[in-house]
């Protein structure tokens, strides 16, 4: 996994960007309009329910706006809210909140929809050994806002991006040749480049999961499109020679019963790209 510092990086990457994209040379509706020296209060209104994420993520891009805005937190990340309850106060200049403010609606809506979608999941696994895991598939450019969110409701990363993981799917096996072609390659290729890489396979079927098991280094199978009985003799046949995840299109009416299965990891592509932001709003008070 990428380190804290490369992941603050991503975050200030983010905002330096959004900024750019949303401001440009200037916010010329508040210029117009507003006095340089008023100064003003605003709210963070939640008009929904769910799980609040990015709040955190706000306090950052209020300070990149402008360091002398204040927030006054009221609802932590990870809280579970409802309608019409007050997250937190920004207070400043005028002109900097309203700078700041579609950023950190935009972020803070999408946000909170991953981290309530992670919430369901999180809470039908509970009692079980198996975590929930997010996957790439994320908003460009926004990658790392949106696996926050997924920590924040209880969740856990996958590999943050094709860097910091070795992951040997479908179509890496077969142009190599085989998934034992391919993991000889990868082992060589990671003693020659001084690389510490954990290394995830993916395995279609029981026979995979057999030759996975006839080579070395490999840390996680990745069972793709297994059905339950499958998956249980997979995990029989693996124990604890490396960890176990089970993924393709898992969703709320399957991910306990592949649980029960006795996987480590469950992933699942829709804690990311398929939800409804959740309905926030900042209002001048």
């Amino acid at each position: 996994m990428i380190s804290e510092a490369q992941f603050q990086k991503e975050l200030e990457i983010i905002i330096t960007n959004a900024i750019r994209e949303d401001v440009g040379d200037g916010d010329h509706s508040s210029l117009a309009c507003i006095p340089a020296t008023a100064m003003g209060k605003a709210k963070l209104l939640v008009k929904d329910e769910g799980i609040i994420a990015g709040v955190e993520f706000a306090k950052m891009v209020f300070k990149h706006v402008d360091p002398n805005l204040e927030t006054e937190v009221f609802i932590p990340d990870g809280s579970t809210v409802k309608y019409g309850d007050v997250v937190f106060h920004v207070s400043g200049s005028s002109q900097s909140i309203l700078k700041a403010e579609r950023l950190v609606l935009n972020a803070m809506q999408r946000m909170s929809a991953i981290a309530t979608k992670t919430k369901v999941f999180v809470d039908l696994l509970e009692g079980t050994k198996t975590k929930i895991l997010d996957t790439r598939k994320t908003t460009p450019g926004i990658r790392a806002i949106e696996k926050w969110a997924v920590k924040i409701a209880g969740g856990e990363n996958h590999r943050f991006a094709l860097y910091d993981m070795i992951m040997l799917k479908d179509n890496h096996n077969d142009f190599a040749g085989g998934i034992t072609q391919a993991i000889q390659k990868t082992n060589a290729y990671l003693k020659e480049h001084n690389l510490d890489l954990k290394i995830i396979v993916e395995a279609r079927n029981l026979d995979e999961v057999s030759e996975i098991l006839r080579n070395e280094g490999v840390y996680r199978i990745l069972l793709d499109n297994f059905n339950f009985e499958d998956t249980r003799k997979a995990v029989e046949m693996i124990g604890d020679k490396c960890l176990t995840e089970s993924s393709g299109g898992i969703d709320e009416k399957t991910v306990r019963r592949f649980a029960e299965c006795g996987v480590n990891f469950v992933s699942s592509g829709a804690l990311t790209h398929s939800i409804y932001n959740m309905d926030l709003s900042l209002k001048a008070i």
